[in-house]
């Protein structure tokens, strides 16, 4: 890691122009985006001024990650959308994402929101851990090719594809996971007892297993390689039919009548593949703070 400053990182709003200014440059920095992709700056006053959430982690007066949210409505309600989380490299192990999510959600709930959404790669390791493992959210949507088959950023030429997950930020799973409460022994119990739609064969490639046997269950696992960018690195090859084998099984498995439910690695750390634990049934069943519930302010 690069020497960074002595001084804490604070996480605050992103109140001045020259605080505003700075987001393109992270931007550049983190994705490694072309003119074209980064937000206009007039687009980051403008959503500032109409009342999103943009965040920021600053080591002094620099910008060394931020978070940006806007509003948007889903099932009857308003929610937070979290379109954007960046954070410099040489920040990463500060625990800077999760800080910021934090601050997102203590700014949505001052607005009376119960429920925030975000998208990310599935191939992620690291995200996924962060999403499902350290926030606790859930997700029933898959969506190829979000932003199109690629973007200029070096980050996504292996196609956009997402999950589109919730937050239920207020429900007492979320509680759960933000106290530390440790939920992995029943997670990699569930594990030790699924054969996984895709798992890794001998030679470190994806291999699909009998779509019907496993659908026909009440949980189904996925697994994933622990980082998806060496394999890209690597192998581009290798990367795109982890690519299409993960498609294919999250597609499957939601069509079904699954969710995501889970994400943990098979051990501790960086290492060994990741798993995701898939329930059959529905989110709102699985977090009853996510069921529809009449707006008391109207």
């Amino acid at each position: 890691m690069n020497q960074i400053s002595r001084k804490p990182v604070i996480i605050r709003d992103l109140e001045s122009f020259a605080d505003l200014q700075q987001v393109q440059a992270v931007e550049k920095e983190v994705w490694g985006l072309a003119d074209r992709d980064v937000t206009p700056m007039t687009l980051v006053i403008a959503t500032k001024e109409a009342g999103s959430i943009w965040v920021g982690a600053f080591d002094g007066l620099q910008l060394v990650g931020f978070a940006f949210g806007f509003l948007g409505q889903e099932h009857g309600h308003v929610i937070l959308h979290s379109h954007m989380l960046a954070v410099l490299e040489s920040y990463r192990d500060l625990d800077l994402g999760f800080k910021l999510k934090l601050a997102q959600r203590e700014r949505a709930l001052a607005m009376r929101i119960q429920e925030m959404t975000w998208t990310f790669d599935p191939l992620q390791s690291k995200n996924a851990h962060l999403n499902f493992g350290k926030l606790g959210v859930v997700s029933d949507i898959y969506k190829p090719d979000f932003y199109g088959p690629e973007t200029s950023s070096v980050l996504h030429r292996n196609s956009t594809d997402r999950l589109w997950v919730r937050w239920p930020i207020a429900s007492r799973r979320v509680r759960d996971r933000l106290q530390g409460k440790d939920y992995r022994p029943d997670v990699l119990d569930a594990f030790s007892r699924l054969q996984p739609l895709v798992q890794f064969n001998g030679d470190g490639k994806p291999l699909r297993m009998d779509l019907p046997t496993a659908l026909a269950r009440q949980r189904v696992a996925i697994q994933i390689p622990s980082d998806i960018r060496a394999v890209e690195q690597k192998d581009p090859g290798l990367a795109r039919e982890w690519r299409q084998a993960t498609r294919w099984a999250f597609t499957e498995a939601l069509q079904g009548g699954f969710f995501v439910a889970e994400f943990c690695r098979t051990v501790r750390g960086n290492q060994g593949p990741g798993n995701y634990l898939l329930e059959k049934g529905s989110v709102t069943e699985y977090v009853p703070e996510l069921q529809r519930r009449p707006d008391p302010s109207r």
